[in-house]
């Protein structure tokens, strides 16, 4: 059975490579694609292809079932797994040729057994805390004891280290600097015991663009690759999203009408009400219910009342000849206006990042320029 649902995300992936250039132009290292978070609600396979055919040396996952997704999808690349595992998954990550963070004795161990078991070689990246404060070795001492811990074990190699800048895209940034001479001194003593180079990478997003003193061998762009700027200096990228869904019902009511659970708007005036086949299940989030917009014909057309699980209403007066079946645009471009992620951000006050993973797994991702 197959059926169309008015409402989809648009993802047009000339947009992934434009900005994988964009990022490249900006840099001598190589450049691994964050495409956590099922490519931060672009659609993870197709995006991480885009980013690896326009010259991206390796992907970022948060955990390893993003990852098997990649493999499963097709996808060669390296792929680093961010975060921490289960000793359980160890056998996946090794199963599937993923790079993995490690931290921690368990990890080191259970990959070490996985690798051994089904005679593969697991690469791992030691992760190191410099003020993020979230997971990582912290001293030279712990550094040390684990580097050679993982180079006394069969079925597991070393092939890099990272750290992750917290404060990068703040205007007023005095921690990056201090980061940076911690991570040296942390990555150093790695080189101290450990024979052979591995890649040393610190630079997120923000930094790829304001901090060219810290990309190393290797930074990971993230944000960027979707099309928004972290910081100002990041110039000339292309959005690559566009959520966009059509009218399903026009009416009219009278002053003193009220819309939506709790009535909590009403009607002040003669009042034209599109209804529109998204709400908060779609991943619309409830708290833009009277103070987000949406685009019709061009125009902006506030938000009625609350956002239902499934539908919400907009109010069209000003745009009289909108009707039933006319598109809707929740996120993108519509003639000469636009609704950004960093709008609806502002709305909910919250970050741009949030939104661009707001939209579900019922909404649809139609892919543009594969």
């Amino acid at each position: 059975m197959t059926i169309q649902r008015y409402t989809v995300c648009e993802v047009d992936l000339s947009a992934i490579r434009h900005n994988v250039s964009v990022m490249k132009r900006c840099t001598a290292a190589k450049l691994m694609a964050v495409v956590k978070a099922d490519a931060y609600g672009h659609g993870a396979v197709p995006v991480a292809r885009a980013a690896i055919e326009a010259g991206a040396d390796m992907l970022a996952v948060a955990i390893p079932e993003e990852g098997i997704e990649l493999r499963e999808g097709g996808v060669n690349a390296p792929i680093l797994v961010l975060g921490g595992i289960e000793t359980q998954a160890a056998y996946a990550v090794a199963q599937y040729d993923l790079v993995q963070t490690v931290f921690e004795e368990a990890g080191i161990y259970a990959l070490s057994e996985a690798g051994v078991t089904l005679g593969k070689t697991v690469h791992v990246h030691l992760k190191l805390d410099t003020g993020m404060n979230r997971i990582g070795v912290r001293t030279v001492e712990d550094v040390q004891r684990l580097t050679r811990l993982i180079d006394s074990l069969p079925g597991i190699e070393l092939t890099g280290c990272f750290t992750h800048m917290a404060c990068a895209d703040e205007e007023k940034d005095s921690e990056t600097a201090e980061q940076w001479e911690k991570f040296k001194r942390l990555s150093d003593a790695i080189t101290c015991v450990h024979p052979g180079k591995i890649l040393h990478h610190a630079a997120n997003t923000a930094a790829i663009f304001r901090y060219p003193e810290i990309h190393a061998d290797m930074v990971r762009g993230g944000l960027a690759l979707y099309g928004y700027p972290p910081v100002p200096e990041a110039k000339g990228l292309i959005p690559a999203m566009r959520w966009v869904t059509h009218g399903v019902y026009v009416k009219t009511i009278e002053p003193g009408e009220r819309v939506s659970y709790g009535g909590t708007f009403k009607a002040e005036r003669q009042t034209r009400v599109m209804t529109v086949p998204v709400g908060y299940a779609d991943g619309y989030r409830r708290g833009l219910g009277e103070c987000g917009c949406v685009l019709v014909r061009g125009k902006r057309a506030r938000i009625l009342g609350r956002v239902c699980m499934d539908q919400m209403m907009v109010d069209v007066t000003d745009i009289p000849d909108a009707q039933t079946g006319d598109e809707v645009v929740l996120l993108g471009r519509q003639g000469e206006e636009y609704i950004s992620a960093e709008d609806m951000a502002r709305w909910l006050s919250t970050i741009s990042y949030e939104v661009l993973c707001s939209p579900g797994k019922r909404v649809p991702r139609l892919y543009f320029n594969v």
